[in-house]
């Protein structure tokens, strides 16, 4: 009997290492897809074995010939089990998703973060934003799990921070995590459709990870995906919807210098035959300079 179909008969599995090879095998065989934080089976399965058995995520060499006891293999088991079968992400598994070194609590209420925007805060925004103690309010827009304002509010040790989101569900989420990094006092979180809930409200910078995936894509879409909400994912036919409302209005809740970054994973191109006289300045990521993108309030001005 194959791997796949066989999580009844895991008697002859004792060590780490056994469960290591299992697990990928499995998740091979099954076909899994992977982007909510890992890159293959492998990653994905050294990732949840060291979670469910309490041990550092980036130390696995030592542990592999250690045995686990029948709590800990029934545990990790049915994690495995879940990850084959039901094809969901294991972030909703572990309920947890990073971003850097920040550690987020996720379920099925949010997206698992991945946003390229996380690597942009690391340096401040730097050169786009060339003060960041300056900078005293930033708004992120389409927050969900609140992983941006979090990361926002550390990058920018001065300023107050909105999180907006249209999902009261999302907005749950996003308090526990705001409460966990102990920046109630710094991120209010706003129920709100897009700029909706902020009118009058200016900033200095305004982030966005907002919908972006379009009709064919989200048709497409593997089925770990579809465990996602779905409010989160898709913007119209061509997923430009969110966006093209963000532009309409962010000049409005901008200072003076203030700066606008948003993601828009693969459009790209079809951004840029929208919009062909705005001066989109194209951010380089990890994966390139495709998927975000920065503009001034002078240039939607």
């Amino acid at each position: 009997m194959s791997a796949l179909h066989n999580f009844s008969d895991t008697n002859e599995l004792h060590t780490l290492r056994d469960w290591l090879r299992f697990a990928v095998s499995a998740f091979n065989e099954a076909k899994l897809s992977f982007g909510h934080g890992s890159a293959s089976a492998y990653d994905e399965a050294a990732y949840i074995i060291l979670h469910t058995l309490h041990l550092p995520l980036d130390t696995l060499a030592p542990f592999l010939d250690a045995r686990l006891t029948p709590d800990e293999k029934n545990t990790l088991q049915a994690l495995l089990k879940q990850r084959v079968e039901k094809k969901m992400p294991a972030a909703y598994l572990t309920h947890e998703a990073w971003l850097g070194d920040f550690r987020f609590y996720v379920d099925e209420r949010v997206i698992v973060p991945r946003s390229f925007i996380a690597e942009l805060l690391e340096t401040q925004l730097m050169p786009w934003v060339d003060d960041a103690e300056g900078v005293t309010g930033v708004l992120d827009l389409c927050t969900g799990s609140g992983c941006l304002a979090i990361l926002a509010a550390h990058a920018f040790p001065n300023a107050d921070v909105d999180a907006a989101d249209i999902s009261t569900d999302a907005l749950e989420v996003a308090r526990r995590n705001v409460a966990d990094y102990g920046l109630e006092d710094r991120i209010t979180l706003v129920k709100s459709d897009l700029f909706a809930n902020v009118k009058g409200k200016k900033y200095d910078v305004i982030l966005s990870n907002p919908p972006y995936v379009d009709a064919p894509s989200m048709a497409a879409l593997p089925q770990e995906y579809r465990h996602e909400p779905q409010l989160a994912l898709s913007s119209g036919k061509d997923g430009l919807d969110a966006t093209r409302e963000i532009l309409k209005q962010a000049a409005a809740h901008l200072n003076p210098g203030g700066v606008l970054i948003v993601e828009i994973g693969h459009n790209r191109s079809s951004l840029e035959a929208a919009y062909p006289k705005l001066p989109f300045t194209w951010l380089d990521v990890t994966a390139g300079d495709e998927f975000v993108f920065m503009l001034n309030r002078e240039d939607l001005a």
